[in-house]
């Protein structure tokens, strides 16, 4: 992090290493909609790069010291190396080398933020509460980690003075954003590669919540105990906390919470009385909690409720949570991030409730060495939900790999009898598995943070073949 953060447009000319992205796109993405010269690299192409191009963007596909440029500054990916070719022409250069965290304040400055960050749920909570603020008038400028399905964009620069941002805390990134405002889903024990212990990482999100501004206020789900202790910890210190969650003790409840087929009802209830009733569009009781956390958001932001249970029930999903990918020969598949056994445990109850009388046949894939070591056990206890399961070899991203650490410390914890487990050689030999398992009214859900998202059109694409 560099000793002075400045704006964007005191950047001058600005290239992105690791451009494709979902971080680094977003902010790629603002600054070239606010008129900034961007250039990027990646090694490989991505959902993200086609929206970067029609707006001017040069984005290549690999990595050559000659592509900065003529830049000025340089923002790089925490999963770029040290000897990555751009990386060290900018060191060599003397040019300013930004992570990601200093490239998403650049863009941010002078802008009301509202962070939302959380162990899980970051992702679909910024993405309703864009879509609420957008439908209650608002103009917001968003970065957000995943698509849109209603734009097909993952940022925007809006003309409005709000800014709304998914704060990642798993490089300490969201330490630096001092928001005028937050959310706080859960506190749930992840990314120990960097924290180290479980108390470093609860004690980051302490921290980042005494980063909000004085006159501003946190918005936090009470029925995570250790988004529970934040907010008294927070109350405790003078913060202003507005509670939400089933918790009977949240300042405002969900309540009346039903699920018919991918739908999940909810009725508002604040001071003791009953209020609103919203219907969403997307399966699961943690995306019940999300989209509360996101309207009381915009009504503490003052945004009047009609429009933000407009923006709410419109809200068609973001792209890899819980994201239906097609139906072929009666089979429906679903891709999901989830990667912790948590966001597992999430996405398996709502998948349930969307698969009614079929089985669920889950494609998983442990993501990165480090969190398979810590939670490999917790994974497979989460999997046995399913009925089918087929696990992948670990991904192993931006770390070493580890003979110690592979997918049987997943297999070995999934609950047998009752799931049946099955451990293809390659990504395309789970698709003809799970397609050979799959049957009408089954639902298929591919599962993680790394290429498992290739499975699920790789399965519509064998039974569509097989079945027409």
């Amino acid at each position: 992090m560099p000793d002075v953060l400045l704006p964007a447009d005191q950047l001058g000319r600005v290239h992105f290493v690791g451009i494709g992205g979902a971080g680094l796109s977003a902010i790629a993405r603002i600054m070239a909609a606010r008129g900034m010269p961007v250039t990027g690299s990646d090694d490989h192409d991505t959902p993200f790069l086609p929206g970067l191009r029609e707006l001017g963007v040069p984005c290549h596909l690999e990595y050559a010291a000659d592509h900065l440029g003529a830049a000025d500054s340089v923002v790089v990916t925490t999963a770029a190396r040290e000897d990555n070719p751009e990386v060290v022409e900018a060191r060599r250069r003397g040019l300013r080398l930004l992570p990601r965290s200093a490239g998403l304040w650049s863009v941010m400055a002078g802008s009301r933020v509202v962070a939302v960050a959380g162990t899980h749920g970051k992702t679909t909570t910024t993405s309703l509460l864009t879509s609420a603020l957008v439908a209650a008038g608002a103009d917001p400028t968003y970065a957000v980690g995943g698509m849109l399905t209603a734009t097909g964009r993952n940022a925007d620069a809006g003309a409005g003075d709000l800014f709304v941002a998914e704060a990642d805390e798993s490089d300490g990134a969201f330490l630096v954003y001092r928001p005028y405002a937050a959310v706080v889903t859960n506190v749930a024990a992840d990314h120990l590669d960097v924290w180290g212990t479980e108390a470093a990482y609860r004690a980051a999100f302490d921290d980042f919540a005494a980063s909000v501004d004085p006159d501003g206020f946190l918005v936090c789900c009470i029925d995570d105990p250790g988004a529970r202790a934040l907010a008294e910890s927070s109350r405790a210190a003078g913060r202003r906390v507005v509670t939400v969650g089933e918790a009977g003790d949240a300042d405002v409840r969900a309540t009346d919470i039903s699920f018919v087929g991918s739908t999940s009802t909810f009725t508002v209830r604040r001071d003791g009385a009953d209020g609103t009733t919203v219907r969403l569009r997307i399966p699961g009781r943690h995306y019940v909690v999300d989209a509360l956390a996101a309207l009381v958001m915009g009504l503490e932001l003052g945004h009047d409720v009609e429009g933000l249970v407009s923006g709410l029930e419109s809200f068609s999903g973001s792209g890899r949570r819980m994201e239906a990918k097609g139906e072929a020969g009666g089979v429906r598949v679903y891709d999901s991030y989830a990667h912790h056994p948590r966001e597992i445990e999430a996405d398996l109850e709502a998948a349930r409730a969307v698969a009614g009388s079929g089985r669920l046949l889950v494609v998983f894939q442990p993501h990165l060495v480090s969190r398979t070591r810590v939670f490999g056990p917790d994974m497979g206890r989460a999997l046995g939900a399913a009925d089918e399961v087929v696990v992948l070899d670990v991904y192993v991203a931006r770390e070493e790999g580890d003979p110690a650490v592979t997918r049987a410390l997943v297999v070995d914890a999934v609950p047998l009898p009752g799931t049946h487990v099955h451990l293809p050689g390659s990504l395309d030999e789970a698709a003809e598995v799970v397609a050979g398992l799959a049957g009408p009214g089954d639902l298929v859900l591919t599962l993680g943070a790394g290429d498992v998202t290739t499975v699920g059109p790789a399965v519509l694409a064998v039974l569509g073949g097989a079945r027409g």
